[in-house]
């Protein structure tokens, strides 16, 4: 009877223009499958599982973010408000460039170890970067080693991240029901804004019951503390975790050699899903981590109002992030893609020309809500993307190679882009410019992978039956 393994090699033609033959480098990949794995017994289960991890990543990623003046004061003390704000998003984006090196290392890993074990890795990665955080003594009270020792912190962070969302996203696919690959990754996403959510809650109650100055000395500590007093739980739902169905049917999996160097084959593949992916990062990073201090330090909005935007942008981003997911399984990728990417490029910068003009509380709303929109149906029809397009065998190292590149060098680039752009535009609604270029990148990357179809099921070929022992090629899975 004849051999029914999936290929194992994404053919550049097979992807971009659905054809039944391989273009793409061949790499000879020991791996079998076992007819009959076994299946997941609680989905809802392993989805919270396997999203504890994200909540921890997310939550000190805003704080963050929300407190980069307090943290700059502490750590990168400056004459000027706007430098010590700079270095402080500057030490956060170079966290954010371990993100590619974490990708290749622990997908690596994920994709030969297996998904369960991977993830409790990463964790335990992020926990260690966010204890050093926490307790860093100030620059007043140890000098230069201060900052030295944040970054180190931020750069761990930034190493596990690398691969959290791809690991994460990748066990959810291939958990999901038939047809709803889509709906369950958007969840990746989506557990991400509780996260923010519960920080802008801790953020708004110690702004309430405290002086701003208390806040700023020492109080902005507090929330750190409270990331670091959870991370028993997470590592307990990360430990219930099952292996999925996919990873188990492979009896022998690729080394991390053969890992390497097949991602390395499809650099095309990796390049067009970071373009696909800059979209997510930068709107989310702006509407999330920056929305605070845009509020605080361009609009002069309280800190109140700006927690109160980013309470309830949590709230709209996890509802809009699933409905995004089951559109797409609905009526394909490409549309959804399309129609998002085309209205952020034409709408950004007159939102926010709108909204600096004559800024209040309720049009800073109103433009957050338009972003969240935007990010949560995005990002919910993404993350199916770009898990679908990727070669299966390597399907964690690609996808989180992607993501992770669009991530360090143009999502966490946005708070220290955005205060640049103002800085030397002048212009307060300048950072509008920044998300259309990444709206371009978006179509530009839709209309390469999804040229002459909206189907994502059919971006590639069903598998072909395989001889046994022979030269394997590469095929992403079908959808």
């Amino acid at each position: 009877m004849a051999d029914s393994r999936p290929e194992l090699q994404l053919g550049w033609r097979e992807v971009f223009r659905n054809r039944p033959f391989q273009t793409g480098r061949k790499l000879t990949v020991s791996q079998t499958f076992i007819p009959h794995a076994p299946t997941v017994k609680s989905r809802i289960g392993a989805i919270l599982s396997a999203t504890s991890g994200n909540f921890l990543e997310q939550f000190d990623f805003f704080l963050f973010g929300f407190y980069a003046s307090a943290i700059g004061k502490a750590f990168f003390p400056s004459e000027s408000e706007t430098a010590s704000l700079l270095n402080t998003f500057g030490v956060f984006w170079l966290g954010a460039l371990m993100r590619p090196v974490g990708a290749i290392v622990l997908g690596a890993y994920i994709d030969k170890i297996g998904r369960r074990q991977g993830l409790i890795v990463t964790l335990s990665i992020m926990a260690i970067g966010t204890v050093i955080i926490a307790f860093c003594p100030s620059y007043e009270t140890i000098g230069i080693a201060a900052p030295v020792i944040v970054l180190l912190g931020r750069l761990l962070q930034g190493f596990s991240a690398g691969v959290e969302v791809g690991g994460v996203s990748v066990y959810l696919s291939e958990i999901a029901t038939p047809g709803k690959r889509g709906f369950y990754t958007s969840f990746q996403s989506s557990s991400q804004q509780v996260a923010i959510f519960v920080a802008a809650i801790v953020g708004y109650v110690l702004n309430e019951s405290m002086p701003v100055e208390t806040v700023a000395a020492w109080g902005w500590r507090i929330p750190f503390f409270l990331g670091c007093l959870i991370i028993p739980l997470i590592f307990f739902l990360r430990r219930t975790l099952e292996e999925t169905p996919e990873f188990l049917a492979m009896k022998k999996h690729p080394t991390a050699r053969e890992v390497f160097a097949s991602a390395l084959a499809n650099w095309r593949i990796v390049i067009l899903g970071m373009m696909m992916a800059i979209l997510t990062t930068t709107t989310f990073y702006f509407v999330t981590v920056y929305t605070p201090t845009f509020g605080k330090n361009v609009l002069k909005l309280s800190s109140q109002d700006a927690l109160l935007v980013t309470l309830l942008v949590a709230v709209t981003n996890f509802i809009w992030n699933p409905i995004g997911g089951a559109v797409s399984d609905r009526i394909g990728r490409k549309p959804v893609l399309l129609a998002i990417a085309g209205l952020a490029l034409v709408t950004a910068y007159p939102a926010l020309h709108w909204l600096v003009s004559s800024p209040t509380f309720g049009k800073m709303l109103v433009v957050a809500m338009m972003f969240s929109f935007y990010f949560g149906i995005y990002s919910g029809t993404m993350l199916g993307a770009l898990v679908e397009i990727v070669p299966k065998h390597v399907r964690t190292t690609c996808f989180s190679l992607a993501f992770a590149l669009a991530a360090a060098l143009f999502g966490t680039f946005t708070p220290l882009a955005s205060t640049w752009l103002i800085d030397r535009t002048d212009d307060k609604a300048s950072p509008g410019f920044w998300l259309m270029f990444a709206a371009v990148l978006g179509i530009i990357a839709a209309l390469t992978v999804y040229p002459g179809t909206a189907k994502p099921s059919r971006v590639a070929k069903p598998s072909r039956p395989e001889r046994p022992n022979s030269v394997l090629g590469v095929q992403a899975a079908p959808h």
